[in-house]
């Protein structure tokens, strides 16, 4: 492949990260690329935590890129929306490899800057991209060196660019009057972005959804590469200069393309989210704390960091994380982050208490002051908990299991 077509591939940002290796080797079309890159990138002001030198992408050294796919909604939305697609990239050219972690949108986590505990994806809509990778920083308790957005709308405007992909669909579906049946074929970016976007018909829910994001990002990037008109690279700098924005300038895009081609070497892909929990009747994913670890140490070897035996601190002054129990035996769980066998929950370390929250399935938590507080002792006779102590009356209301339901398993300790 001709070097300014790389180039032009690296400028599709969710795509340079994907594949990677999107090196430049000619001047065609350099001018037209290099100015769609000053119009995407938008340097922040932000610093990382965990980071005291900034990442040398010059140096070859490993980095990571958070990835947001954001919904601002289209059909009249004027707000900022929220980052309904969620992707955490590590890149290392020495391990030649690279990981992709998906996020759970839902899962319940502390917004960093915002004082709350709520859903991962509402922290782009509360402070922008900078308030996503302070979140997910913390979260995953390694650095976020850059971003890349894409409206996920704007895939609409990506596959038209590449005259189609196909898909082989497995549930007939139809979202906002456009119909997808199952079967192989060749969509529009109209269907493609329905396809894309369709979450309540599949059984598997945002997973699905997530999955068929990712399956739709690279079909673009395979048909982009096979493909030679100028018209259509035309097309696809028009798509990428509407739709995508990135701090990575062109210096940076041609440093990852001409020296970044051996991290793209092997693509290793795994997936963070947790147990179905209802809070206030509003859906969100509770982590297991083995799970998160797992996620952290594997993303820290990509990036040359020394991993952890204990998750780090993630409270802040107003709350504090919640997990579920996934310990098996005694032992560590399962590496599986999409397991859903493990059924109680434990507040070890962390504990969450939002003025009058009321999860579903046998408890209610309350704010620090409240009366039912008594030197720091949660009165269980009511609740059957002890808050800020750690110490649980293993009953509530008198029944030592409290079944969820919902298959969520048997909790244990409310």
């Amino acid at each position: 492949m001709k070097r300014w077509q790389k180039v032009i591939l690296t400028l599709l940002g969710v795509i340079v990260i994907i594949i990677g290796g999107l090196s430049a080797y000619g001047i065609k079309f350099m001018g037209e690329a290099s100015k769609t890159v000053d119009q995407i990138s938008k340097k922040t002001n932000r610093v990382s935590s965990k980071r005291s030198d900034k990442v040398s992408i010059d140096d070859q050294e490993p980095f990571s890129v958070l990835l947001l796919g954001l919904d601002t909604g289209g059909l009249g939305r004027t707000e900022q929306g929220r980052s309904d697609t969620m992707m955490v990239v590590t890149v290392n050219p020495k391990q030649k490899k690279s990981t992709i972690i998906s996020l759970d949108r839902d899962i319940y986590t502390n917004i960093v800057g915002y004082g709350t505990i709520d859903k991962l994806n509402h922290a782009y809509a509360f402070g922008g991209v900078e308030m996503a990778m302070d979140s997910i920083e913390q979260l995953l308790d390694i650095p976020i060196d850059h971003y890349v957005t894409i409206n996920l709308d704007g895939m609409e405007d990506l596959i038209n660019a590449v005259d189609g992909i196909d898909i082989d669909n497995k549930i007939d579906f139809t979202l906002d009057g456009v119909h997808v049946p199952v079967g192989k074929q060749t969509v529009n970016g109209e269907k493609g972005l329905a396809y894309a976007r369709m979450r309540h018909e599949d059984p598997e829910g945002d997973i699905g959804r997530q999955a068929r994001q990712r399956e739709v990002v690279t079909k673009i990037v395979n048909k982009v590469l096979s493909l030679d008109g100028v018209s259509n690279y035309k097309k696809i700098l028009n798509a990428v200069g509407n739709n995508v924005t990135t701090d990575l300038d062109w210096d940076d895009m041609l440093d990852i393309a001409t020296n970044y081609t051996a991290a793209f070497e092997t693509i290793k892909q795994d997936q963070l989210k947790g147990k179905d929990t209802t809070i206030n009747d509003i859906y969100y994913q509770i982590l297991g704390e083995n799970d998160l670890l797992s996620i952290q140490n594997k993303l820290k070897k990509q990036l040359e960091i020394k991993p952890s035996k204990t998750l780090p601190n993630l409270e802040n002054d107003n709350a504090y994380m919640m997990f579920y129990d996934d310990s098996k035996n005694g032992e560590e769980a399962s590496n599986d982050s999409s397991s859903n066998e493990q059924s109680s929950y434990s507040q070890n370390t962390y504990d969450q208490y939002q003025n009058g929250s009321q999860l579903q399935g046998g408890y209610e938590q309350q704010t620090p002051d409240d009366s039912l507080y008594n030197n720091d002792q949660y009165d269980n006779s009511q609740y059957g908990y002890s808050n800020q102590t750690n110490n649980y009356d293993d009953s509530y209301n008198g029944q030592e299991n409290y079944d969820q339901g919902n298959d969520y398993g048997t909790v244990n300790g409310y």
